[in-house]
């Protein structure tokens, strides 16, 4: 096992790693919208979907991964309602169509509007 840590992704905020590469799998920590460089978190549900993909990406990348590699994610929305919009921007980069699983959630950390985690082939 080896833990993975990505400077083009932000910090974890708690007792966790940003990612775990276990044999040929990569597990990637639920990521949210911050901007790593900047800490800000954009306004809106499409802004901040992309910049939780960015995220991901910096952590597969960093694990020697990618997003085309990517088997199976978790999506978290604060508000299901932002379900389409979510989708249209998800699927911008996730061209592959892993396996996916999404919810609503009551809140998220620093209240955002989404999260993404992904188990992805190495």
């Amino acid at each position: 096992m080896t833990v993975i840590s990505a400077k083009d992704a932000p910090a974890a905020i708690g007792p966790y790693s940003q990612g775990i590469r276990a044999g040929n799998l990569v597990f990637c920590s639920g990521q949210i919208p911050v901007d790593p460089a900047t800490g800000h978190i954009p306004e809106g549900i499409a802004a901040q979907a992309e910049q939780s993909c960015r995220n991901v990406a910096a952590v597969l990348t960093a694990a020697g991964s990618d997003m085309a590699k990517v088997v199976k994610t978790t999506c978290f929305l604060a508000d299901i309602a932002d379900f389409a919009a979510f989708n249209e921007v998800y699927a911008k980069f996730f061209v592959s169509k892993p396996a996916r699983s999404c919810c609503a959630v009551k809140t998220l950390p620093k209240n955002v509007l989404c999260e993404i985690e992904a188990i992805a082939e190495i």
